[in-house]
């Protein structure tokens, strides 16, 4: 699928955002701060998705 310019920009945000949340939860392993931003890095994942997938059905270059 080729995609464009901003469609690799908002990918890369969501992906760098999540990649924070899942190391500040594997540093803080075990204590409640940990769980919490595992579960934010999960929604955020699904968040992607739906950022991702409507930008698709608009964009003329990548739909």
């Amino acid at each position: 699928m080729k995609t464009c310019r901003r469609f690799k920009t908002v990918r890369a945000e969501y992906e760098r955002e999540i990649g924070y949340m899942l190391a500040h939860s594997e540093r803080h392993e075990g204590k409640p701060a940990a769980k919490s931003s595992a579960k934010q890095a999960t929604s955020t994942k699904a968040q992607m998705a739906r950022a991702l997938t409507s930008h698709v059905s608009r964009c003329p270059e990548c739909g």
